[in-house]
């Protein structure tokens, strides 16, 4: 009798792929959402001074913003590469880039010290984080959902979605601790800093696993199939092949940027300035909503498995749009009770926003061909980001600026949103007949 060694046991295989995608995903996300946790915290103090904190804030989260702007172009760039040479390889670049631009955010002198080169060095680190993550994201999704069994790539392409919401609950916790254990002058002159300089550490780690993982097999048999004529190039055939679709999937994530960043990254501001809690209690807020994320993204992942993706997915838009009115309504009128104001997160945060980004990963990578998908998948993501997530915090500050402090006006936009994502999701669903699992099924099994 033999026995398969570590290399040829497929479990062994698909937890090591797991296990390096969902770690080296929390890193780029504890990257990217460490800039959007301290934007309106410090940023807008130390990088952009201004005798008006509105101002202040409006122009920290334009850089904000101009990380979301650059993630298509990483995504095109990465995706391309990714479709041709291979997940792996690209994975591993892409987690070095954003590391290398979060360490040097931790570096970078203020507007007191060096003047106008400060926001500009912070604008250059940003967009760099904005390519990095650009083509991390739909590289770390593959290499999970094209290694798994077919009835049962909902879940496992779910895992690696944890890792935004991991990277959330250490961004947050950082801070609140380091918040927590400084007085206000020390965290601004230099305690912020150390949660930057941390992400060379996490970064080294993540890198050496990602380096000691297989290629995804499907890539690798997609490869193996193509003819030797000369191919177009993916983001060409994409757009040839699937114009509906990129733009009926990018309508469907349109929810999932919103409804993240005004839980996640604005209500931080919101809680802060307009209601006046405190810094720590509005962190702990969110890092708790992002821990219970944690656990139903995988859930709600399986439980697609089951019943399809377009439905669940549909369905926590339609509650994600609709929980904004009772959720502001519940931290306006709180009365300073933290507890209810957690409430208000928690709920629609880590379980309604869950079931829209636990199945997101699998439903886009079903609709692509293997051929295009890394290219498919990062566009319609990162491109879609650009409006649903990186303006947001923008759109919410205004509008909560329009409604004199009363958040109704943002919270009609989040309803809107949550509309249109589902409406764009039924679309996907008409066209599939039924869901694409069904249907990869019986085709593997026939193979």
């Amino acid at each position: 009798m033999t026995t398969r060694t570590a290399e040829q046991d497929p479990g062994r295989k698909l937890r090591k792929v797991v296990t390096s995608s969902t770690i080296g995903a929390m890193v780029e996300w504890y990257d990217f959402f460490l800039y959007g946790v301290v934007a309106g915290l410090v940023f807008n103090k130390l990088y952009f001074p201004s005798t008006d904190p509105l101002v202040g804030t409006l122009l920290a989260y334009a850089t904000f913003a101009a990380g979301f702007v650059a993630r298509p172009l990483g995504g095109v760039i990465f995706g391309h590469f990714g479709d041709t040479l291979g997940r792996k390889r690209m994975l591993v670049l892409t987690l070095m880039i954003m590391g290398v631009a979060t360490t040097a955010i931790g570096l970078i002198p203020t507007y007191e010290q060096i003047g106008v080169w400060a926001p500009i060095l912070l604008l250059i680190c940003r967009i760099a984080q904005g390519i990095g993550l650009g083509g991390e994201w739909g590289g770390a999704v593959l290499m999970t959902f094209e290694s798994a069994p077919p009835r049962r790539r909902g879940f496992f392409a779910s895992l690696p979605q944890t890792g935004m919401s991991l990277g959330l609950v250490l961004a947050s916790g950082i801070i609140a601790a380091l918040s927590f254990g400084l007085s206000d002058a020390d965290f601004l002159a230099w305690g912020w800093r150390i949660a930057f300089l941390f992400s060379a550490v996490m970064v080294l780690i993540g890198s050496y696993m990602r380096t000691h993982v297989e290629e995804s097999p499907e890539f690798a048999a997609a490869q193996r199939g193509k003819k030797q004529e000369r191919q177009p190039l993916p983001f060409v055939a994409m757009l040839r092949q699937y114009p509906r679709v990129v733009l009926a999937c990018m309508g469907a994530r349109f929810i999932d940027g919103v409804f993240f960043n005004v839980f996640g990254v604005y209500s931080l501001s919101y809680l802060t300035q307009t209601l006046q809690l405190s810094r720590n209690d509005a962190l702990l807020g969110v890092l708790i909503g992002a821990g219970v994320m944690t656990l139903f993204i995988p859930l709600w992942g399986a439980v697609s498995d089951r019943v399809g993706r377009p439905l669940v997915y549909g369905t926590g838009a339609l509650l994600a749009g609709l929980s904004a009115f009772p959720a502001f309504w519940l931290m306006q009128h709180s009365g300073g009770n933290v507890m209810l104001v957690w409430a208000a997160i928690i709920i629609p945060f880590g379980i309604f926003h869950a079931a829209v980004f636990g199945t997101m990963s699998s439903m886009f990578s079903e609709v692509f061909d293997p051929s295009v998908r890394y290219t498919g998948i990062s566009f319609v993501y990162q491109f879609a980001g650009v409006f649903a997530g990186g303006l947001t915090p923008i759109v919410a500050t205004w509008l909560n600026a329009k409604g004199g402090g009363d958040p109704w006006y943002l919270c009609a936009y989040v309803l809107g949103i949550g509309v249109l994502s589902a409406a764009c999701t039924m679309w996907i669903a008409s066209r599939n007949g039924r869901s694409a699992h069904e249907r990869l099924a019986p085709s593997k099994a026939n193979a």
